[in-house]
């Protein structure tokens, strides 16, 4: 069963210890460097623990954890939407399994909205996650750039949690 646990104050080091590790797998996408002591830079991380508007949960399949997800209200496409999926992961070890959709579900249940959702197009497994995901809601589709897309769409509260059998703790 697949379960989203907020992750709290006390959590940070984990969260940044598992961010750090799906930034590394972001090279793949994106040129970004480490910093002197090894790290990705990840200007909002802070405020995912100061910021009210912004969440963070860990996914967990029963009581294994096997991704994360950071959401914030803050648009990359100059609209308004109540919810930006700003990353998203599930580890490596555990794909293919339809967690991810489990999870997305479970989250996009739980913060029905205006949502928007970013990928890079050279990563093929988000892009077809995200459109599939989207689907159900008639999604727009934004090109940033020749290599990021973000689609905007909205949800209801009376959607789905999923494929799969989902829950939701807090």
């Amino acid at each position: 069963m697949v379960r989203l646990q907020t992750v709290g104050k006390s959590d940070r080091e984990l969260l940044w210890n598992i961010n750090q590790k799906y930034l590394y797998e972001m090279t793949n996408f994106y040129d970004d460097p480490m910093d002197e002591n090894g790290n990705y830079h990840y200007g909002y991380f802070d405020a995912y623990f100061s910021d009210p508007k912004r969440i963070a949960y860990f996914i967990y399949h029963d009581d294994i954890l096997i991704g994360f997800a950071m959401l914030c209200p803050y648009s990359y496409i100059g609209q308004n939407p109540d919810y930006t999926m700003a990353e998203f992961t599930i580890f490596p070890s555990f794909r293919k399994r339809h967690f991810a959709l489990d999870a997305a579900g479970l989250i996009l249940a739980k913060h029905p909205g205006r949502w928007e959702i970013k990928y890079n197009e050279k990563n093929t497994g988000a892009v077809k996650l995200w459109n599939k995901v989207a689907a159900p809601f008639g999604p727009e589709v934004h090109h940033l750039n020749p290599e990021e897309t973000v689609l905007s769409f909205e949800t209801s509260g009376n959607m789905s949690a999923g494929c799969g059998q989902t829950a939701a703790t807090d």
